[in-house]
């Protein structure tokens, strides 16, 4: 083996390994906090009764991602003026779930959560998740 493909090999791990750990943290914590800046959504929710407000699942410790990706798609789909930046957060959570790019959020495909929360809280809990994997 020559030196030129040792150094090949180094460096596709090298990619691997960094790819592997990419969670988007800085931008999904930046997207986050700007949705919360903008929350007009405070009101509480109820599951049974039809309201204005989303009820959106707050995800149970290892299944994370999966509920971010139905929650920010139930908001992508009952939001009457398209946001981008939900858009943006929504695909940025399918990429990592589909790739299982962020190790720290690897886990079920499923979204398993025992409580629902209004948009602040469900963004509240994006936040916190992402900011104990920057620490």
């Amino acid at each position: 083996m020559n030196a030129s493909m040792l150094s090949y090999i180094l460096f596709s791990c090298l990619l691997l390994s960094v790819q592997a750990e990419y969670c988007g943290v800085r931008e999904i914590i930046r997207y986050t906090e700007s949705l919360l800046d903008n929350s007009s959504v405070s009101c509480p929710c109820r599951q049974t009764a039809i309201n204005s407000c989303s009820c959106l699942p707050i995800p149970e410790r290892g299944h994370e991602l999966a509920c971010f990706v139905d929650g920010t798609k139930h908001l992508m789909e009952n939001n009457e003026s398209s946001n981008p930046v939900i858009e943006r957060l929504y695909w940025t959570f399918q990429a990592l779930l589909d790739r299982n790019l962020c190790k720290r959020l690897a886990g079920g495909n499923q979204c398993q959560y025992e409580t629902k929360g209004n948009v602040t809280e469900f963004l509240e809990k994006i936040l916190t998740t992402y900011q104990e994997i920057e620490k």
